[in-house]
């Protein structure tokens, strides 16, 4: 009877391990942050999008699981296509190691509001000039374990260049 429970726990741990999937990494940690936002505030203009630069790294989980929600999500990916320039800004608050690099995400975290007070992942929508409009805490999209759809789809709605014109 022991090895039978034995196997069968070892069975159900494998088909548990097997079943996770781990999400993919979406953070570029060898760009200067700085440059990638330019190129997305050029593209936005040219485009007539805003940017939504998320701010995060690979070393955050949460930050990874929002890229595979919204990627997933059909409604979300494409309400974020139709409407923004959406890049994955790295930052690693405790890599102090490259002055350089440090430099830049100390400039980028200025330029972007310094918005690392609200945690991570964090989202900073900007206008087609690089203006700040919006700093979202993630935690107010969040919902259990994951993302809510509604909540999530509200943030973005609400920050369209549309939205956000028509308010003016």
């Amino acid at each position: 009877m022991k090895k039978i429970l034995l196997t069968l726990s070892a069975l159900f741990v494998c088909f548990c391990l097997w079943g996770q999937t781990p999400l993919k990494k979406v953070y570029n940690e060898d760009i200067n942050p700085n440059t990638q936002i330019d190129n997305a505030i050029a593209q936005a203009k040219a485009e007539g999008k805003f940017v939504v630069c998320q701010v995060g790294g690979n070393w955050c989980p949460w930050c990874l699981l929002f890229a595979d929600f919204a990627t997933r999500d059909t409604l979300v990916s494409q309400t974020i296509a139709d409407n923004f320039v959406f890049i994955h800004v790295n930052y690693n608050p405790r890599q102090h190691d490259d002055a350089v690099k440090a430099q830049q995400a100390a400039t980028m975290m200025k330029r972007l509001g310094n918005p690392a007070r609200f945690g991570f992942p964090v989202f900073v929508v900007l206008d087609q000039k690089g203006k700040v409009l919006h700093i979202q805490d993630s935690s107010f999209l969040e919902e259990g374990r994951g993302y809510n759809q509604e909540k999530v789809l509200r943030f973005f709605k609400n920050w369209t260049p549309k939205a956000v014109k028509t308010e003016r």
